[in-house]
């Protein structure tokens, strides 16, 4: 009896074999007009962009941020470009980072629900310090709300970092 139940399993499992062979396999399904540029938005509503080098990805980031986080996010940009200039750019891990060409990033910033924060990788070597504090040694956060950017203290604080060294990510 054993051997007529491995022969029925062989039997059926080739024929499942052969079912699988001849059904056609489903097309892949295609990009519809208009979703193809259209980021995903992740938790909080961060954009989901691919990790790239240079400009254009960021500023599809900065593009897909929803509602007055756009616009947060090209002043926050406008200033970094403005204050180093030749500032070099990368979207990495959904989030755009600036820093210095072989010398590593020294500010990135994340869409949250109710805020954009911005890292400052050397955060701890600021003056003043920005106020959020992290887990890491160096590292300071400034969570920036709807129309609460202090431009001139930014701006400070982006060149006092852009001349300490880079984090190496």
């Amino acid at each position: 009896m054993a051997g007529n139940t491995s022969e029925k399993s062989a039997k059926t499992a080739a024929e499942r074999v052969a079912a699988k062979a001849t059904k056609p396999r489903k097309a892949a399904p295609q990009p519809q007009p208009g979703n193809a540029a259209k980021p995903t938005l992740l938790a909080g509503g961060n954009p989901q962009i691919a990790k790239a080098e240079g400009d254009a990805p960021v500023q599809a980031y900065i593009a897909a941020m929803p509602g007055w986080k756009s616009d947060l996010g090209r002043r926050l940009d406008a200033i970094i470009v403005r204050t180093v200039p030749g500032v070099h750019k990368a979207v990495k891990w959904n989030s755009p980072f600036y820093g210095i060409a072989g010398q590593g990033w020294f500010l990135s910033f994340h869409v949250f629900t109710r805020y954009v924060k911005v890292t400052f990788f050397r955060g701890t070597s600021l003056h003043p310090l920005p106020p959020g504090e992290s887990k890491h040694k160096d590292v300071r956060y400034l969570d920036v709300y709807e129309d609460q950017l202090d431009e001139a203290q930014f701006a400070a604080w982006v060149k006092q970092a852009s001349q300490l060294p880079g984090e190496r990510l």
